[in-house]
């Protein structure tokens, strides 16, 4: 089942519509031209995480496309509106964790054609299987170059490159490569060959031990000028893993770092963190340090609001 809520400033709650009924203007630019943004967050047990964070960042999305967001106020009520209109007629089964999880997708286009008033929406749907089972098993991954060197976000700020844009036929086309390969899923590179992030994840490494042997608890990730969308669940780790003492670090990073790494994750607001496996066929860490630091970190993640 999916939920969908308009913001409407005649329905100060938001405005529920038929997710299996027309709802949207063929003319209306999000269709047209992929011309908007959105945000992804999940509600667990009916409380949207990390709220203020997407936000904030749809905010900063919106800023870069010179597009107008309704308020925040009215995202929050209609957030509300969705997630008890989701849990009242599609109850949801609980989770490894025993929790109960909502997806909440937060959609802004630019609306119709000549109308010059934006769209915006609250989407509420179930979260699949398949996502539990990649936290659990792990994902095998392949590098694919993303065709633009790591200096170009800051040169030709029209690419959009840290907007999360609806502008994402190319991050799937990525991941179905990927399938037809045997993976999982995708880490970019930059044309000048650093690591950048997933189609629809954070990259996030681990070292537990120096060079010299050295124990340690470093956790890196790739530097956010590289034209990377800042990550709200990695961020939301980096704080709390802080506080539990692990020195944390930003990139640059290289294909090589990954594969000297102790573990690697794929780290999202929906699938959370995902442990990589393999990446282009090698072994990354060994499962049980892998299984450990994954259980660690989830444990750190879960207290993260």
């Amino acid at each position: 089942m999916t939920v969908l809520v308009f913001i409407d400033p005649a329905r100060p709650d938001g405005r529920i519509a038929d997710a299996d009924a027309p709802v949207l203007l063929a003319t209306d630019q999000g269709v047209t031209r992929g011309d908007g943004i959105f945000e992804s967050l999940l509600a667990v047990n009916g409380a949207p995480r990390k709220v203020q964070a997407h936000l904030d960042r749809l905010a900063t999305s919106a800023r870069t496309m010179s597009l107008d967001l309704p308020a925040d106020d009215a995202w929050l009520r209609a957030i509300a509106t969705a997630v008890a209109t989701f849990e009242t007629a599609s109850p949801q089964q609980p989770d490894e964790h025993g929790n109960t999880n909502v997806i909440l997708k937060l959609i802004v286009t630019r609306g119709p054609e000549g109308a010059n008033s934006p769209t915006a929406w609250v989407q509420a749907s179930p979260v699949p299987a398949l996502l539990a089972e990649q936290r659990a098993k792990g994902l095998d991954v392949i590098l694919l170059d993303r065709g633009y060197d790591s200096t170009v976000a800051a040169r030709a700020p029209w690419l959009l490159l840290g907007a999360k844009t609806l502008s994402y036929a190319v991050n799937m086309a990525a991941l179905r490569h990927a399938h037809e390969q045997g993976a999982d899923d995708v880490i970019f590179t930059s044309s000048d060959g650093h690591v950048l992030e997933g189609p629809t994840s954070s990259v996030l490494l681990a070292h537990i031990k120096d060079d010299d042997g050295t124990p340690v608890k470093r956790l890196i990730t790739p530097n956010l000028d590289s034209g990377i969308l800042p990550g709200t669940t990695q961020g939301a780790l980096f704080a709390a893993a802080r506080d539990a003492g692990w020195e944390l670090g930003y990139g640059p990073l290289l294909p090589a770092d990954l594969l000297d790494a102790d573990a690697v994750w794929l780290i999202s607001s929906i699938r959370l963190l995902a442990p990589v496996t393999t990446i282009d066929g090698a072994e990354i860490g060994t499962a049980g340090v892998r299984a450990a630091l994954t259980a660690e970190l989830a444990a750190l993640l879960a207290q993260t609001h």
